[in-house]
């Protein structure tokens, strides 16, 4: 069973599914290459506009796979592969639309925040917990300062809680909140609404949203990727890890 689901829906519209509903769809080497070679052939078709990502089971997307990430060996691979992940799904010329629902957290919340636009299902849970973890957010926070104010920003990498729906919205992290029965139906809606712009009006219009910031994605993902990597390879990413494997509280150097 493909880990990345794909359904073309319209000869303009693909829904990508990310498909580890056991493991709330945590992302693993598999899941994150299956996804950017998805969003790739998407982007490459000739009729393609709209890009819906999803996430199988009860939770959007929870981040980083920590059994996988507890393998040291691993570690270059999968922080590469996000950062490959989140440029590719930023840099697509596809309007993408992030259908949210249970929790998007971690690389979850980065996946999410890398998209266009974001409907979110009421009683969802959004964060960024990974100095819990001995971790640095550095790639999700590429996303994360273009869309919150520093304030915010602060109190989610921080302080590292989980948020709700409407608090995401209140902060600019979502575009809509709705009872998760209207999930669906509202991710359709608005993009019927993208399809009524003249398509290379739209691809242009996104290119140039993103050429107004002094830095590209592509720079500070590269920066962000060197500042993960370092925390990926500390003591305290290997305790925290190990700690949330095992299920208990970290035990922090002093």
């Amino acid at each position: 069973m493909p880990v990345v689901l794909v359904e073309k829906q319209s000869p303009q519209i693909t829904i990508l599914t990310l498909n580890r509903p056991e493991r709330r769809n945590a992302l693993t080497i598999e899941l994150l290459n299956e996804l950017i070679a998805a969003i790739k052939v998407a982007s490459d078709q000739p009729h393609e506009r709209v890009l819906i990502l999803r996430g199988a089971g009860q939770a959007f997307c929870t981040g980083l796979d920590l059994k996988e990430a507890a393998d040291l060996r691993k570690a270059h691979v999968t922080g590469e592969l996000v950062g490959q992940a989140l440029l590719t799904l930023s840099q697509t010329p596809l309007v993408t639309i992030a259908a949210v629902h249970g929790a998007a957290v971690a690389g979850g919340a980065g996946i999410m925040s890398a998209c266009d636009f974001v409907v979110a299902a009421e009683g969802t849970k959004i964060g960024y917990p990974e100095v819990r973890r001995g971790l640095v957010a550095g790639l999700v926070m590429t996303f994360l300062r273009r869309q919150v104010g520093e304030r915010a920003m602060r109190e989610l990498l921080l302080g590292s809680e989980l948020i709700d729906a409407a608090r995401a919205q209140a902060i600019g992290l979502v575009n809509r909140v709705v009872a998760p029965d209207d999930l669906k139906t509202e991710t359709q809606r608005f993009a019927g609404s993208v399809l009524q712009g003249a398509p290379n009006a739209v691809a242009q219009t996104k290119k140039l949203v993103g050429e107004f910031w002094p830095t590209s994605v592509k720079e500070d993902v590269d920066l962000a990727l060197k500042h993960h990597l370092q925390a990926r390879e500390s003591a305290e990413a290997r305790e925290g890890i190990a700690a949330f494997n095992e299920k208990r509280p970290p035990k922090w150097l002093e």
